[in-house]
């Protein structure tokens, strides 16, 4: 198949998914189309356990957005599909070119959709094909036509076999989801990379090359290898004597120090922000002074156990944040924004994890970046196949902590518990527990291409 058929067989079906529909159980299935034709059509081209990994990724990401339909599921399904359309296509590119490529295709797209000499086919049409399309078509429908004019006007009967029907479409709404739907496939299907991508690949490789094993270039024109060198295990040295005076006092301030009940929230999320901030410069620091020859320099075995020693401090930061913020959760309850707090101290541990690979297994700077794009990747696809409304609303109500109506009436996807716990203690969810329900009807309501199954398997009020 060219990318014409590609183009015209996905535009179809959005069409066919979209129209009249609002946005659901159709997404899903036009993501299985198109995973469908990658690993059917580009099957040979899956060489590697990862091609695996990412059909059964998108496939799973796909049910996630048929059975909850909402914004999570729906960015893990969509990053799901163009890393593997991405690694299925373009298998010697990083996958960190994925994300700028495709807002800078998705823009590109609307002038070069009527560049039609890229997608469209070029065929000669010969004296053969003419006789062909003139003897078959065009005079046997001519003579048809002409008597059917004459049939038509002989017989009233005869010309109501042809008249009185139309077709019940809103032309507006079809034109517009044919023009998106083709749109979409057209910036999927004939997406464009430009040469400079190729020819900046490899800065983005994980191993240095040769030449930067040997080379020890140093940061500022101003000062040699050793007197950098030197500068970096003095930084690294104070960093970590600041870093160990900062873990004293912000464990004695959390752990120790009477904190009145009414500022323990705006503590917490003014330590957690700080040690986020902390973490980030600190892998910035790492970068800095590992960018290139330091890696491979035998005289910077200091600097390397000092840099070492800072990501485990760190650690040690983290983990107590971590603490903190179960301590946090004992005393309000759980929330989205306290699970997302788990969510950037796990990505900060990855991090830490990862920048001390880089330093003992000599990698570049752009081995960190590529492999935090996997642990990106990763927490958004758990985080699309979890209920967290559910298992917010069941620990709150085991522990008795944030159990209001009102939020609870907020979250997604808790209806069940949500509605026999107001119940049993006769409760009042307020305007919450109003728009909650009138969204549920309304989604049981939808029809079967526009649906989230969820709904379908929960009770009506």
């Amino acid at each position: 198949m060219k990318k014409l058929h590609f183009i015209l067989a996905s535009s179809l079906v959005f069409t066919l998914l979209f129209y009249n529909e609002d946005l659901g159980l159709n997404w899903a299935i036009f993501g299985i189309v198109q995973i469908g034709l990658i690993c059917y059509f580009f099957q040979e081209k899956f060489t590697s356990r990862m091609h695996l990994l990412l059909v059964v990724a998108s496939v799973l990401s796909c049910f996630a957005f048929a059975w909850y339909g909402d914004f999570p599921s729906f960015c893990a399904m969509s990053l799901s599909i163009i890393f593997l359309q991405f690694k299925t296509q373009e298998p010697k590119l990083k996958l960190l070119q994925a994300f700028p490529l495709v807002l800078f295709n998705g823009i590109t797209s609307l002038g070069r959709i009527f560049m039609f000499s890229q997608y469209l086919p070029k065929r000669r049409i010969n004296n053969g094909f003419i006789k062909k399309l003139i003897a078959y078509f065009v005079i046997p429908l001519l003579f048809l036509g002409l008597f059917l004019v004459v049939y038509s006007f002989a017989s009233d009967h005869f010309l109501s076999l042809f008249t009185g029907y139309y077709l019940d479409i809103d032309v507006w709404q079809a034109i517009v989801i044919s023009a998106l739907g083709f749109f979409i496939s057209f910036t999927f299907w004939n997406y464009w990379i430009p040469e400079i991508c190729y020819e900046k690949n490899s800065l983005l490789d994980n191993d240095f090359d040769e030449v930067d094993k040997i080379q020890n270039k140093n940061s500022f024109s101003f000062l040699d290898i050793d007197f950098e060198r030197r500068s970096g295990e003095i930084t690294f040295f104070l960093l970590n004597a600041l870093l160990l005076v900062f873990i004293v006092t912000y464990n004695y301030e959390q752990f120790f120090e009477v904190v009145k009940k009414s500022n323990l929230s705006s503590d917490t999320h003014e330590r957690v922000n700080a040690v986020i901030l902390s973490i980030i410069m600190a892998v910035g620091v790492i970068l800095f002074y590992f960018k290139g020859g330091f890696n491979f320099d035998e005289k910077a075995i200091y600097l390397k156990k000092l840099a070492k020693i800072w990501i485990v401090l760190n650690g040690i930061l983290i983990l107590s944040t971590i603490i903190k913020n179960t301590e946090y959760i004992s005393f309000y309850g759980l929330t989205y924004k306290r699970l997302g707090v788990y969510a950037f101290l796990i990505l900060a541990i990855i991090g830490l994890i990862i920048s001390y690979l880089k330093i003992t297994k000599q990698k570049t700077n752009a081995f960190l970046f590529n492999q935090m794009m996997w642990g990106f990747y990763g927490i958004v696809l758990l985080t699309s196949f979890v209920n967290w409304g559910a298992i917010i609303t069941y620990y709150n109500i085991e522990v008795n902590k944030g159990v209001e109506p009102v939020f609870l009436s907020g979250l997604n996807f808790n209806d069940e518990m949500r509605r026999k716990f107001i119940q049993e203690n006769k409760l009042d969810g307020q305007y919450n527990e109003i728009i909650r329900e009138k969204e549920i009807l309304k989604n049981q309501e939808c029809s079967f291409l526009s649906k989230a199954f969820y709904y379908e398997f929960l009770n009506k009020e």
